[in-house]
C-alpha cells in the first residue's frame, strides 16, 4: 500500500473514532506523545491522553457528528509527512433545532512507526461555522 493510502486511512480512522466517540480508536491514530490544538474551534489544547479526557468529558453531549476529510495533501520525507486536510463537519449541538456545520484544515506532522504512520502533532484550522451555540 502507499504511503498516501495509508495516510488517508489514518485520517478516515480519525474522522469514524470522533464520530464514533471510540476514544481507543482515536489514541491509535497518535503517538504517545503527540499535541494536539483544537484552539480554534474554542476546544482543547494538549497531550494526547488530555484531549481524550476532555472529548470523554464534553464530546458526549453531541447526538451525532460526521466528519469528512477531503483534499489531502501529503508532502512525505523518509519517515516523517506533513499533511494539510481539508474537512467539513455537519453536526447535532445539544439544545439546537438546526443542524449545525463547520470546516476548515487539519495540519498533521506524521512519523512512520512501526505501527504505521501516526500523527505526532495535529493543529485544527477551523475557517468557519455555522449555526454555532451561543452565538448571536
Amino acid at each position: 500500500m502507499s504511503d498516501e493510502t495509508e495516510i488517508a486511512r489514518l485520517l478516515y480512522r480519525y474522522a469514524r473514532a470522533v464520530d464514533t466517540k471510540d476514544w481507543e480508536l482515536y489514541r491509535s491514530v497518535f503517538t504517545d506523545d503527540a499535541h494536539i490544538d483544537y484552539s480554534s474551534a474554542g476546544a482543547i489544547v494538549g497531550s494526547r491522553d488530555e484531549v481524550v479526557d476532555w472529548f470523554a468529558a464534553n464530546f458526549g453531549v453531541i447526538p451525532w457528528s460526521m466528519h469528512y476529510i477531503t483534499n489531502i495533501e501529503s508532502e512525505i520525507s523518509g519517515d516523517t509527512a506533513a499533511v494539510r486536510a481539508m474537512f467539513y463537519n455537519p453536526m447535532q449541538l445539544p439544545g439546537m433545532a438546526e443542524m449545525s456545520s463547520c470546516g476548515g484544515y487539519y495540519h498533521h506532522e506524521l512519523v512512520h512507526t512501526s505501527d504505521g504512520w501516526r500523527s505526532r502533532r495535529l493543529v485544527e484550522e477551523n475557517m468557519w461555522f455555522v449555526n454555532q451555540a451561543g452565538a448571536s
